[in-house]
């Protein structure tokens, strides 16, 4: 089948967030070198509204772990590594429209980033999938039982109003995409022991970001 014919309209929007080894804010999404040269962290998506053609897609979630050198920006990154668990209540439909979509088959902004980063895929798994994200964004966090874990919760300080939250919008990095609001966090902790990955870390950056895609133009 070709692209155009396999591929029907697509929309998907909902709450991305990371936890990553850089130093607060994270360097990368303001377009520039990770703090320490390297990173590695969690990403995860829930899709609060989301149709691939008419197959529903409301309420799913998928985690991705992450490595590379470099800006990736710049294009100027290297050792890109990535796996994938998606959430296993997806039935058959909705698995293969996650994998088309999140592997950036099915186009638009997931395209262009799979395109730019372009990770050796280590794995992809289909596993229980959690992800909390506070109403008032004050904190989130993921976990694949077992696997992955990792709890943030939004910067403050003392000079924050109550219940204010740190944003920022024209990010020149965005990770999902232009337009969207990132709000700042303080990853907790974030712990990995999956498709080789070993990760323990405690109270580097996190960040909350919307994302609103559609496809496949």
């Amino acid at each position: 089948m070709t692209r155009t014919a396999a591929i029907p309209q697509w929309h998907v929007a909902g709450d991305w967030f990371d936890a990553c080894k850089c130093d607060i804010p994270c360097p990368c999404t303001f377009a520039q070198a990770p703090t320490y040269g390297d990173c590695d962290g969690v990403l995860a998506w829930h899709i609060r509204e989301g149709r691939f053609g008419d197959v529903v897609l409301d309420g799913l979630n998928v985690l991705m772990i992450g490595s590379f050198v470099g800006n990736v920006w710049e294009g100027a990154h290297s050792e890109p590594y990535a796996a994938v668990f998606m959430d296993e209540r997806a039935d058959e439909a909705q698995r293969e429209a996650l994998q088309m979509i999140f592997g950036g088959q099915a186009g638009g902004w997931p395209g262009q980033f799979v395109a730019m980063f372009h990770p050796e895929m280590r794995g992809l798994e289909f596993a229980p999938v959690r992800i909390s994200v506070d109403d008032d964004l004050a904190a989130w966090g993921a976990e694949v039982p077992g696997r992955v874990e990792a709890r943030a919760e939004a910067l403050s300080g003392p000079v924050t109003p109550e219940g204010a939250r740190v944003q920022s919008t024209n990010l020149p990095g965005c990770e999902t995409g232009p337009g969207q609001v990132a709000t700042w966090g303080r990853a907790l902790s974030y712990r990995v022991d999956a498709f080789g990955f070993d990760i323990a870390r405690e109270g580097r950056s996190s960040k909350h970001i919307t994302f609103d895609w559609s496809g496949p133009g």
